[in-house]
């Protein structure tokens, strides 16, 4: 069942520095798009994961094709330059109404951003991206934020530099962006210690068949039981996981050697300078290349000196994602330094897949930001500006 329908807008926000946030969108040269509120829900699901559905607010059109209010802006920003045939580099930015059950507020909130469609100077690119956030929170008077740093590049170029099968890989790789790796990790680590599990002898059947017809085989089961929903996952994400687990008992979990490994990665915080020293220095210490992964992080960061972010503020964790499954390569957030468990005042990162995904001709790289505006208008500097 959807959630219901969202409470009237009633977030504390100033005309007058939306108004003056566009602007500053608009001089960086990000034209402004407003793309419509109803969207295809499958878009969504395909491309953020199954997860958000139980957040969105769903409905049908009269050929039953599944419908929803736009949980975020990014996609269906995207969508409208690709319908739009925008020349590529394209600039776009956005100020409106989005839709989704948050539970500590009302299911409608505004959200303004911008998205860089096309850049190649990837590292110059992001950083600018982080600096427009700063600027952002500079206007509603938090000239300082804290920046929480990530990199699923990083993670991915770990991921294939180790011995690891391919469910193995999907499977950490989508809950980095979770926030639930490390947890994973302990899981998969005692699993490998267990005998078989009850139902080992459906996962063997599973083994090698064909996935489009496993996936179908479970959903019917799970249906004809009456099964909807188990802990907040819908029957199609619990047919997902049991595939997951079929695949990843047939190949073998993780082995010590490459726990350890990734166990140490994932440890590693702090400036982005000792950061990628210590990343350096564990790759040497296990055999692996990352190089180009790593020597594209410091060029970022030179470019993040360059656009004048001040990198003592900077807080970079290699166990930082983001929970969308486009995400490619940087990500971040910035945060209250007063209110650290509020929630991000600004978020965003690279995802270059996302273009080709939603039906580009190859792919197209991709980076930008969502500012929670009800978020930075609750600032103690903003309601001074206000006055």
């Amino acid at each position: 069942m959807s959630p219901a329908a969202p409470a009237p807008l009633t977030s504390r926000t100033s005309p007058s520095l939306e108004e003056a946030l566009v602007a500053t969108f608009a001089a960086a040269g990000f034209a402004r798009l407003d793309p419509p509120i109803l969207q295809p829900a499958d878009v969504f699901l395909d491309l953020s994961g199954e997860s958000i559905r139980r957040r969105m607010y769903l409905t049908a059109d009269a050929e039953g094709h599944e419908l929803c209010l736009r949980p975020d802006l990014t996609i269906p920003v995207a969508r409208a330059v690709l319908a739009e045939g925008m020349a590529m580099p394209a600039r776009v930015s956005y100020l409106g109404p989005v839709f989704r059950f948050r539970g500590e507020g009302p299911g409608e909130f505004r959200q303004a951003g911008v998205e860089s469609f096309g850049r190649t100077d990837i590292e110059a690119a992001d950083a600018e991206i982080l600096s427009l956030g700063l600027n952002a929170c500079a206007l509603y008077g938090l000239p300082q934020p804290d920046i929480r740093l990530g990199d699923v590049g990083l993670f991915t170029a770990l991921l294939d530099a180790l011995p690891l099968a391919p469910a193995m890989r999907r499977r950490l790789l989508k809950d980095f962006g979770q926030g639930r790796v490390n947890l994973d990790l302990a899981q998969l680590n005692d699993k490998s210690r267990e005998g078989a599990p009850a139902h080992a002898g459906v996962l063997a059947a599973l083994d090698g068949a064909d996935p489009a017809a496993a996936r179908a085989l479970i959903t019917d089961l799970l249906s004809i039981a009456g099964i909807s929903t188990v802990g907040g996952r819908s029957v199609f994400e619990i047919a997902e996981r049991f595939l997951e687990q079929s695949s990843l008992d047939a190949g073998g979990g993780l082995s010590k050697e490459t726990s350890d490994i990734l166990s140490r990665y994932l440890a590693i915080s702090g400036t982005p300078d000792d950061a990628s020293a210590r990343m350096r220095a564990l790759a040497a210490d296990a055999g692996i290349d990352l190089n180009a992964a790593l020597d594209l992080f410091d060029r970022r960061t030179g470019f993040f000196t360059a656009y004048a972010v001040n990198l003592s503020s900077v807080r970079f964790s290699t166990a930082f994602g983001r929970p969308l499954d486009y995400y490619s390569g940087m990500v971040f957030e910035l945060h209250d330094p007063a209110r650290p468990g509020a929630g991000p005042l600004v978020a965003g990162g690279r995802y270059d897949r996302l273009l080709s995904r939603l039906g580009a001709e190859g792919a197209i790289p991709g980076v930008g930001l969502a500012a929670w505006v009800e978020r930075l208008a609750g600032l103690s500097g903003a309601a001074e500006d206000a006055r």
